[in-house]
C-alpha cells in the first residue's frame, strides 16, 4: 500500500508539472515506479498512465489545439512509436535501466542546443521529426524535451503548445498501448496500476491550469534540466546496483 500511496502522490505532482511546462511527468516518476514494479512493467505502466495524463491536458486546453500541427507529428511517430516497443521488448531489463538513464541525461545538453537554433519549422518538419521521435519514445516511454522546442519552433506557445503537443503524444501513447497487448506485454496488473497512475496525472493536469501562463522561459528550462538530470541519474543508480 505504501507504494500505492507514493505513486500516488508523485503522480499529482508530476501531472502538475507536466501541466505547466508540457513535459516532465515521466522522468518524475520512471524512478518510482522501476523501483516498485520494476523497468519492464513500468514502461507499459507508464505509457497508460500518459495517455491519460495527456487526455487531461487536451481537455483542459480543447479549443487551442492546432490540429495540422498534432496530425503532421503523429502520422510518422505513431508506427515509430509501435516499432520502439518491439525494440524495448528485447532487450534485457537492465539494459532498459540503463537506456532510460542516459537518455534523460543526454537530452540537457541535446535540448539547448535545438533551443538555440531560432529555425521555424513547418508541417513537413514535424512530419520528418515524428518517425524517430516516436521510435524513441517507444523505448524510452517520454520524449518531451525534444518535442518541447520542436512544438514550440513551430509557433506554438502555452496553451496552443499545451494541447497540441499532448493532443500529438496521445495517439503516439495509444500505439504503444496497442503494441504492448499486441506482444502480450499488457497483463491486468499493469493495466490496474497503469490506470492509478493516469488518474493522478490527470488529477494534477487540471490543477496546473491556473498557474499555467505565470511561469517564465528561464524558469522552464531549469526545471526540465534539472528533472532529467535527477532521473537520469536515479535510473543509472539503480542499474548499476542491480
Amino acid at each position: 500500500m505504501m507504494e500505492y500511496l507514493l505513486v500516488l502522490v508523485v503522480g499529482v505532482a508530476a501531472g502538475m508539472l507536466s501541466g505547466i511546462v508540457g513535459t516532465g511527468s515521466s522522468m518524475m516518476l520512471m524512478p518510482i515506479l522501476v523501483v516498485c514494479f520494476g523497468p519492464q512493467q513500468a514502461v507499459p505502466i507508464m505509457a497508460i498512465g500518459a495517455v491519460m495524463g495527456n487526455l487531461g491536458k487536451v481537455l483542459a486546453w480543447w479549443r487551442e489545439i492546432d490540429w495540422r500541427a498534432c496530425g503532421a507529428y503523429a502520422v510518422t511517430a505513431v508506427p515509430g512509436a509501435a516499432l520502439g516497443v518491439h525494440t524495448l521488448l528485447i532487450l534485457p531489463a537492465h539494459a532498459v535501466d540503463v537506456a532510460l538513464g542516459l537518455f534523460f541525461i543526454a537530452m540537457i545538453p541535446a535540448r539547448r542546443w535545438l533551443a538555440r537554433r531560432s529555425v521555424k519549422f513547418t508541417l513537413a518538419h514535424l512530419a520528418l521529426i515524428g518517425a524517430p521521435v516516436g521510435f524513441l519514445t517507444g523505448i524510452v516511454v517520454s520524449t518531451g524535451p525534444i518535442t518541447v522546442p520542436v512544438f514550440t519552433s513551430y509557433g506554438l506557445e502555452r496553451g496552443a503548445f499545451l494541447a497540441t503537443e499532448a493532443a500529438g503524444s496521445l495517439a503516439v501513447y495509444a500505439a504503444k498501448i496497442a503494441a504492448f497487448k499486441q506482444f502480450g506485454a499488457l497483463p491486468g496488473s499493469v493495466i490496474v496500476k497503469g490506470l492509478i497512475v493516469g488518474a493522478a496525472l490527470m488529477t494534477g493536469s487540471f490543477c496546473a491550469r491556473s498557474v499555467v501562463l505565470r511561469m517564465t522561459p528561464a524558469a522552464f528550462r531549469t526545471l526540465v534540466d534539472g528533472l532529467m538530470l535527477a532521473s537520469g541519474g536515479s535510473l543509472l543508480w539503480a542499474a548499476t546496483g542491480a
